[in-house]
């Protein structure tokens, strides 16, 4: 189910609870969401759409891939850029990195561990930094 994008900024700098698989319908509302929004969006945080669980969806160009419980353990080569947010007005500057390593639970909850680089790892930044309440 397609959701209404959360803009209250007390929410969004809440820090998130793990997702079990109870959260699974959390996860196909923040999919159909970003589907939505793919005009103009290229991942989502499940507080976007109002639900206070660690679940992120990201376009990596031939598909969404969704994560449940992400953890950036590696980040190399940092660079400054500047993003916006659907949650937002405007762009704001900040720092990322051009390359990260991951460890997340996939669709069935299995702990997977994957690199990423360039824009899909900018984009996976800015969303486990909606998981720890950091809004850009």
């Amino acid at each position: 189910m397609i959701k209404p994008i959360m803009k209250d900024v007390l929410f969004l700098s809440q820090k998130a609870e793990p997702a079990t698989p109870e959260d699974s319908q959390t996860a196909m509302d923040l999919l159909d969401t970003l589907k939505a929004h793919e005009n103009g969006c290229v991942g989502m945080a499940a507080n976007m759409i109002g639900v206070n669980k660690a679940i992120i969806v990201v376009n990596i160009g031939f598909m969404n891939l969704l994560m449940y419980n992400p953890e950036i353990t590696k980040k190399v080569k940092p660079f400054q850029t500047e993003e916006g947010c659907l949650s937002l007005v405007g762009v704001r500057k900040c720092v990322r990195y051009k390359e990260i390593e991951v460890r997340y639970q996939d669709v069935n909850f299995k702990e997977q561990r994957q690199k990423f680089s360039g824009w899909t790892a900018q984009i996976i930044q800015h969303e486990v930094d909606h998981l720890h309440g950091i809004i850009i």
